[in-house]
C-alpha cells in the first residue's frame, strides 16, 4: 500500500480547502514591498548623513522618500487584497452551487478515486443503494457490485482511466446491476466520467434504477408477446396501415389468404391486395373514413369488396376498418375474412331458391288451370245435365199419367234435389275458380266477390279498384284475388266486424291491395295456430312473384292486410 494509499475503512483526506487570501503566508507577501520600500529610505539617509546633509534635512528628505515609495505599495496590497477576496467568494459560491445541483440531482452520483475509494456519494445514491453517506465513504465501490460482477467491473475502470475519453455510457451491451445495503439486487442505467484534480484522477459514475422501467419493458414485452399470439392465432385475417398505405401489421392469418409470407408484405403498399380497378376508389374511401373521425365501421356492406392473392387471383372478403393515432402518426387496420365458400353457398342458395320458386310458381298455375277446368267441367257439362234433367222431370209432372199423387209427390221431390244440386255444383265451381275471373277480368270477380261476401253476412263492404287492373294478366290476377278471398273468408269467420274496405291501387311500380276491418283484430305477433295456413298460403304467394305481405292488428283496432306485388308492366317480374 503506497504511502498516500487511505487504509481499508478510514476516509481519505478531503480536498484542501482554496487559501485565505487574509492568513499569514498572504500578508508575508504582501509585506515584502514595504520592507524593501524601509530599506531603500535607510539607505537614502546613510548617503545624505555621508554628503553633509544636516539632521533635520535628513528626516524629512527620507520621510519624503519613504512616503513616495509606500503609497504605490499600498494602493498596490489593496488592489491584491480586494481582487483575491472577489475570487475566494466566487470560488466558494461555485463550490457551493455544484454541491447543491449534485445533491438535488434526482440520480445517484458515486465519485471515486483511482483506488476506486469511494469520495463522493450524494443524497440520491444514497436512496439507491440504502446505504448511509458516512458509511460509505472510503469503502471500495465493490460493496455496491454483485460480487460476480466486481472483478470484471474494476478491470473496466481500470481500462476507461488508460484512456483519453473523458466520459461513455456503461452497460450498452448487458444489462448493470447495483446492490443495496440489504444485498437485494437492482437493475442501474449508468455513465461514467473521468478528470484530475491535484494530479490525482478521479471517476464519476452517475446512475439511474431502472427496476421500475425494466418492470414496465417486462409487463410491455409479455402484452406484445400475448397481442402477437393473439393476432397470430385469429382465424380472420388483420392488416394495419400508416398513412401512406404501406402495411406495419400482416398476421399469420393474412399470410395464408392473401399467400403472401409477413417479411414481404411488411413495409408494402396495401395496393398489392387490392384488384388494379379498386385502387382509386378504395384510397378515396380510405381518405373518406379518416376525414369522418369515426373509430369503426363495414366495409362493403352495399357491395361484395373483392381483395387480391399474390398469384393474381380475385376472391370475395367481408372486411371492418378501424383507426388510432399513436404518437401523432394515424394507423388504419382491416379485419377481413375470405368468404369464397359462403359466397358461393349463397350464389347456389339463391339459384335453388329461385329453381324451387320458379317450379312452386309453375305449380300453382298449373292448380289454378286445374280448378278453372274443373269448374268449367262442372258448370258447363254437369250444370248442363242437371238442368235437363230439371226439365225433363218438370215434363214428366205435366204427363196424363203423372195424376198419382205419389208419383207427383216423388217428382217433385226430385225437382227439389236437382235445383240443390244444381246449386252445389254452380257454387263448387265458383269455389274452385269463379268464371268471372276467367271471361271478365280481376275487377269483375273481386266485385263478385265482395257482393258474396255481403249477401252471405250482412257485413257492409266497400270495393275501390284503381286503373290498370282490368287488363291485369296472370298469374298477378289470381294472387290478388285469392288473397281477397282468404281476407274476406277470415273476417267472416273470427272478425266480427261491421265495415271492410277493400282498395286496390298502383303506387309507382308496384300492385297492392289492402283490406281493412273494424273487427276485434288480435295479436300480430302471436304464433300461428298450428292448422292454420290461410295467412301462410297468402305470403307464398306474393313470395313467387316477388312480393311480401303485412298485417297489422290489435285486439279491439280492427286488422289491416296488405299485400304488394311487383308490376308485370313495369318489368318487375313477368
Amino acid at each position: 500500500m503506497s504511502a498516500g494509499e487511505p487504509r481499508a475503512g478510514e476516509a481519505p483526506a478531503a480536498p484542501s480547502a482554496p487559501e485565505d487570501p487574509f492568513g499569514p503566508g498572504t500578508l508575508l507577501h504582501l509585506l515584502v514591498p514595504l520592507i524593501a520600500t524601509a530599506t531603500v529610505t535607510a539607505l537614502m539617509a546613510l548617503v545624505a548623513a555621508m554628503l553633509g546633509f544636516h539632521r533635520d534635512e535628513m528626516l524629512v528628505t527620507a520621510a519624503a522618500v519613504a512616503c513616495a515609495a509606500a503609497l504605490p505599495a499600498l494602493f498596490l496590497l489593496y488592489r491584491q487584497m480586494a481582487g483575491r477576496k472577489a475570487e475566494h467568494v466566487a470560488l466558494l459560491n461555485a463550490q457551493a452551487r455544484v454541491g447543491g445541483i449534485v445533491e438535488s440531482a434526482m440520480d445517484a452520483i458515486i465519485t471515486i478515486d483511482e483506488h476506486q475509494r469511494i469520495v463522493q456519494f450524494n443524497a440520491a445514491a444514497e436512496r439507491a443503494f440504502r446505504w448511509s453517506r458516512g458509511a460509505v465513504i472510503g469503502l471500495r465501490l465493490d460493496v455496491l457490485i454483485p460480487e460476480r460482477f466486481r472483478s470484471a467491473h474494476g478491470a473496466h475502470i481500470v481500462q476507461f482511466g488508460r484512456t483519453a475519453t473523458t466520459s461513455r455510457g456503461m452497460g450498452a451491451q448487458t444489462v448493470l446491476y447495483g446492490l443495496r445495503a440489504d444485498g437485494a439486487e437492482f437493475p442501474i442505467e449508468a455513465s461514467i466520467s473521468q478528470h484530475s484534480e491535484d494530479g490525482a484522477k478521479l471517476f464519476t459514475v452517475i446512475l439511474r434504477d431502472v427496476t421500475e422501467r425494466g418492470r414496465a419493458e417486462d409487463l410491455l414485452a409479455r402484452s406484445e408477446a400475448r397481442l402477437r399470439g393473439i393476432l397470430d392465432s385469429a382465424m380472420d385475417a388483420i392488416i394495419t396501415v400508416d398513412e401512406r398505405q404501406h402495411i406495419v401489421l400482416f398476421n399469420k392469418a393474412a399470410e395464408e389468404v392473401f399467400g403472401c409470407n409477413r417479411e414481404e408484405a411488411i413495409g408494402a403498399p396495401l395496393a398489392w391486395f387490392i384488384p388494379e380497378r379498386f385502387r382509386a376508389t378504395h384510397g378515396e374511401h380510405i381518405h373518406r373514413f379518416a376525414e369522418a373521425g369515426s373509430s369503426s365501421r363495414r366495409m362493403g356492406a352495399r357491395r361484395i369488396v373483392l381483395g387480391l392473392r399474390r398469384n393474381g387471383e380475385e376472391f370475395p372478403i367481408d372486411a371492418s376498418i378501424s383507426q388510432v393515432t399513436e404518437q401523432g402518426q394515424r394507423l388504419f387496420t382491416v379485419i377481413l375474412r375470405d368468404v369464397t365458400e359462403r359466397v358461393r353457398a349463397e350464389e347456389e342458395l339463391k339459384s335453388s331458391r329461385e329453381e324451387n320458386r320458379g317450379m312452386s310458381l309453375a305449380a300453382q298455375n298449373l292448380r289454378e288451370q286445374e280448378k278453372s277446368r274443373v269448374a268449367r267441367e262442372l258448370h258447363d257439362e254437369l250444370g248442363q245435365a242437371l238442368t235437363a234433367l230439371k226439365i225433363d222431370v218438370g215434363w214428366l209432372k205435366e204427363q196424363p199419367g203423372g195424376s198419382d199423387p205419389a208419383l207427383q209427390h216423388k217428382l217433385a221431390a226430385m225437382q227439389v234435389l236437382l235445383d240443390g244440386t244444381v246449386a252445389a255444383t254452380r257454387r263448387i265451381s265458383a269455389d274452385l275458380r269463379p268464371l268471372v275471373l276467367d271471361d271478365l277480368g280481376l275487377v269483375a270477380a273481386a266485385d263478385w266477390l265482395a257482393q258474396s261476401f255481403i249477401n252471405r253476412t250482412g257485413i257492409a263492404c266497400e270495393l275501390a279498384v284503381g286503373r290498370g287492373f282490368d287488363e291485369l294478366a296472370e298469374p298477378h290476377a289470381t294472387t290478388l284475388f285469392r288473397a281477397l278471398q282468404e281476407c274476406l273468408t277470415n273476417i267472416a269467420k273470427h272478425a266480427n266486424a261491421s265495415r271492410v274496405e277493400v282498395t286496390l291501387t298502383q303506387d309507382r311500380e308496384t300492385l297492392k291491395l289492402v283490406v281493412t276491418d273494424d273487427g276485434r283484430g288480435f295479436d300480430a305477433g302471436a304464433a300461428r295456430k298450428p292448422a292454420s295456413f290461410g295467412v301462410l298460403g297468402m305470403r307464398e304467394r306474393a313470395y313467387l312473384l316477388g312480393g311480401e305481405v303485412s298485417i297489422e292488428s290489435a285486439p279491439g283496432r280492427g286488422t289491416i292486410v296488405e299485400m304488394r306485388l311487383p308490376d308485370p308492366a313495369r318489368g318487375a317480374l313477368a
